[in-house]
């Protein structure tokens, strides 16, 4: 119980911690299939089962008017020895387990039931459970409830995390639309009133004409921070080759990058994550750094994929990362998302290092 217990808190995926609940609590039953069940919007749905017909009846969907759900709600643990003969049992989903007996243990964290396991007859001449499974699927649950509500917790503080980001930059763009674009827009609505009375219409259309093109250039550009198209559609190295080549024309600092992924490319969502904080890191080395040169090097490994951004800059301390102006915890809940890990090497005399790692399927 105590190597499965660690087993549980070491876990935070909500979909693996519940894989390895029924499977560890189907071996301690002697049980041919165990399962949990959470709430869902239209009863409960099995998001974890062990044992017999398992793949056919993940995801299904238990009523609560059942024997699963009247448990849930009374919170309370019961052992069935006949589901045939038990009035609160649905029989269409007693067969559709092929139960005989039963099994309910609700999982309560906080004094409240966050869910359900359940388990269907014995492997034994007698497929009745006793008190004693009884006892040792509550003394198991317990532990496993813990387990589920901090993976559950942890789930929803990180979606959180992004939707807060989201917000933040959807606020910092709609800033620059209103004060770059819109003021653009409105110069060009006057520059089309001043046309109409000028006396050299040429002249006055060129300098509209130029006044366009700049602002169809912001335009672009805050379509390229909100999703690059280079991205999507040829991958990591040439969207992360423009994004230097943007800095460096930008910023006038000498930008170096040199690719060492290969030809296949990364899973998508890795390409996304490691492309963001990319940006981000040349984005603080041009608001911060006050450095001469920076490098971006891209580099995969058998079981990882890793960027690294390193400029000559000024650095900074601690206190500079924890007062949360260049970003840093931002990369850290992105990488976080595919287990990542972001790795800072800085000093104000040397410059910054930011390396950021993702491991591959």
């Amino acid at each position: 119980m105590q190597e499965i217990s660690e087993a549980l808190v070491g876990e935070l995926d909500l979909a693996r911690l519940l894989q390895l609940v029924v499977e560890r609590l189907r071996e301690l039953l002697d049980a041919r299939v165990v399962a949990i069940a959470l709430p869902a919007p239209d009863g409960l749905r099995v998001e974890a089962i062990a044992g017999d017909q398992a793949e056919a009846l993940l995801h299904a969907s238990i009523p609560r008017a059942s024997k699963v759900g009247h448990v849930l709600a009374r919170g309370r643990s019961e052992r069935v020895d006949s589901v045939i003969d038990d009035p609160e049992v649905v029989q269409e989903v007693a067969r559709r387990f092929n139960a005989v007996t039963g099994l309910y243990v609700p999982l309560v964290a906080g004094g409240a039931p966050i869910g359900i396991a359940f388990a269907h007859d014995k492997l034994a001449r007698d497929p009745r459970f006793t008190s004693a499974d009884l006892r040792l699927g509550e003394h198991f649950a317990q532990r496993a409830a813990v387990a589920v509500e901090l993976s559950q917790r942890v789930q929803r503080d990180s979606l959180r995390r992004v939707i807060e980001g989201q917000e933040l930059e959807r606020r910092r763009l709609a800033r620059e639309l209103h004060d770059e674009t819109g003021q653009a827009l409105t110069s060009v609505l006057l520059g089309l009133k001043a046309v109409e009375t000028a006396e050299d219409v040429p002249a006055a259309l060129a300098k509209l004409r130029e006044l366009v093109v700049e602002t169809l250039q912001d335009v672009r550009r805050l379509a390229v921070e909100l999703r690059p198209k280079a991205l999507d559609d040829f991958g990591l190295v040439p969207a992360v080759e423009r994004l230097v080549e943007t800095f460096r024309a930008a910023t006038g600092i000498e930008a170096q990058f040199e690719p060492r992924l290969g030809e296949r490319r990364l899973p998508s969502e890795v390409e996304t994550t490691l492309y963001r904080v990319i940006q981000e890191a040349l984005t603080n080395v041009a608001k911060h750094a006050g450095a001469q040169s920076v490098s971006v090097v891209l580099v995969r490994r058998p079981t990882s994929a890793t960027a690294v951004v390193e400029d000559d800059g000024s650095g900074f301390t601690t206190s500079d990362e924890a007062a949360g102006g260049i970003g840093l915890a931002g990369m850290r809940e992105r990488l976080a998302l595919l287990d990542g890990r972001l790795i800072i090497e800085s000093d104000p005399a040397r410059g910054t290092t930011v390396a950021a790692e993702v491991p591959l399927p």
